[in-house]
């Protein structure tokens, strides 16, 4: 026979899935289901806590047990930095991911700060610097409604954005088209980037920023931007919580032999 809060976490999981709870919702306060004859206050306790352990709620200080969105935005790849988005229109990548996924957004879901730092290592050798060298820091922090999604940083040399809408702080994009709009519109079209992902453990000041349930990893981001001639104009880590995206792919398949073959 499964114990008391194991019972009762079954008879509130399937309510969440059958649409009783909606994303988004605060689940009844441990008192109320105690009163309701749920159980003890430790029984609604486990069962709280069974529920963020399986991926269903979040638990915060000041926001109570939420159901979390159990359907992941699509994070595009290619698609998602489409020129015609950002420069004839107004798709910075996050607000794409949202109409690819068909899920709203408010411009204001993106909050930043901005400053001048030292460049760390990795920062340095990505823009190719000397470590410590002057660079803009603007990092971002992404929700979808009250539920952080993601953080991403980007590192710009001082000379590329210096008096532009990139060291702005106001929250959301920096403008119409955003960053890399701001970069066009200073003669730094962006031509080609490169990403590397990788899944690991979360440090605990992200477990905090990113409302993460226990035991969920991230997916670190790094990408690299650059001009048609080769100039890196931003290196950008991201963080994302890994239940909360599905990474979404859409290319033409290479044939290198094919290519070597129409080579003189």
């Amino acid at each position: 026979m499964a114990p008391k809060w194991r019972e009762l976490a079954d008879k509130l999981a399937e309510q969440i899935k059958g649409g009783d709870y909606a994303p988004g919702q605060q689940l009844p306060h441990i008192r109320e289901l105690v009163e309701a004859g749920e159980g003890s206050k430790a029984t609604v306790h486990a069962a709280y806590k069974a529920l963020e352990a399986e991926g269903l709620v979040t638990s915060s200080r000041g926001h109570g047990t939420v159901v979390r969105q159990q359907v992941p935005l699509k994070r595009l790849g290619i698609a998602r930095y489409d020129k015609a988005k950002w420069r004839d229109g107004d798709e910075v990548a996050f607000i794409a991911d949202r109409v690819a996924s068909g899920r709203p957004y408010r411009r204001n879901e993106q909050t930043q700060t901005v400053s001048l730092i030292e460049a760390p290592t990795e920062v340095a050798d990505a823009h190719s610097l000397p470590v410590g060298a002057p660079v803009y820091a603007r990092a971002r922090l992404v929700k979808e409604g009250d539920q952080p999604t993601h953080t991403l940083t980007s590192y710009y040399r001082p000379e590329h954005v210096e008096g532009t809408r990139i060291v702005d702080p106001t929250p959301g994009p920096a403008g119409r088209g955003g960053g890399f709009r701001v970069l066009y519109d200073a003669g730094y079209e962006i031509d080609h980037m490169q990403e590397r992902i990788f899944a690991r453990a979360p440090k605990a000041d992200e477990v905090s920023l990113l409302q993460l349930p226990p035991g969920e990893p991230v997916v670190e981001l790094h990408r690299t931007t650059y001009t048609a001639d080769g100039t890196v104009v931003e290196f950008a880590i991201g963080v994302h919580a890994a239940s909360r995206f599905a990474w979404e792919y859409d290319f033409k398949v290479p044939d290198s032999a094919k290519d070597r073959e129409g080579q003189p």
